[in-house]
């Protein structure tokens, strides 16, 4: 195997064993030690790739923001409705999250523990922005009431949708946020959208729930 492959192999293993720890017990709980341990590498391979603990984290939170950024992306290019872009892209978030153990961490590194270090963006701020601009959308497109106070939409959204992912972290396993995506969904369209315009909402959160394949 040619060595900058071994190498980008080593360090991709390092990085989800990390992620997997830092999910499972936080990011103070865990020592380099137990993150070679996990990964099954030697320490000379963790500090060849990572000089700190920190840098750890950075590299985990940045591999998180990049797969929002291209599930967003993926979303904006189908060219739905706004109201509907931002209720796939919470659904593709959620997908990362029941999947894959880096996109679970970043989020955690990044609500406690860890610093994010510039020029890399707190997911809530860029999370924030993006239903900012889509439910402005939506209110332009007569999906939302117009007098909707969007600002304040946008960031009870957002702490709705992490404090689920959070807060749920030691009650329930991470199989059941589909669900609760689906029931944050339903509250919100029920409050947001004229009632002529909810069942297609309605039927695309269940939808959206099942294609995730998970009870």
């Amino acid at each position: 195997m040619p060595r900058q492959l071994r190498a980008e192999q080593t360090r991709a293993t390092i990085i989800t064993a990390a992620a997997d720890l830092f999910d499972r017990q936080g990011y103070e709980r865990t020592s380099l030690s137990d993150i070679v341990e996990h990964a099954r590498v030697t320490k000379g391979a963790l500090y060849f790739h990572f000089a700190a603990k920190e840098d750890l984290a950075q590299a985990i939170m940045e591999l998180q923001s990049q797969a929002s950024q291209r599930a967003a992306g993926a979303v904006d290019r189908q060219g739905c409705s706004s109201l509907e872009a931002l209720i796939r892209v919470t659904f593709a978030l959620t997908r990362l999250a029941v999947e894959s153990p880096v996109a679970r961490a970043g989020l955690r590194l990044a609500t406690g523990g860890a610093e994010v270090r510039p020029p890399l963006r707190h997911p809530f701020t860029e999370w924030l922005e993006f239903a900012t601009r889509k439910l402005l959308g939506a209110v332009r497109e007569s999906d939302v009431h117009p007098d909707t106070d969007v600002h304040a939409v946008a960031h009870s959204l957002v702490c709705f949708f992490v404090g689920t992912r959070i807060g749920g972290r030691p009650l329930e396993p991470v199989e059941r946020l589909p669900r609760r995506t689906t029931e944050m969904w339903h509250l919100l369209i029920r409050a947001l959208v004229p009632v002529h315009r909810r069942p297609r909402y309605l039927t695309l959160t269940t939808r959206l729930e099942r294609e995730i394949g998970v009870v």
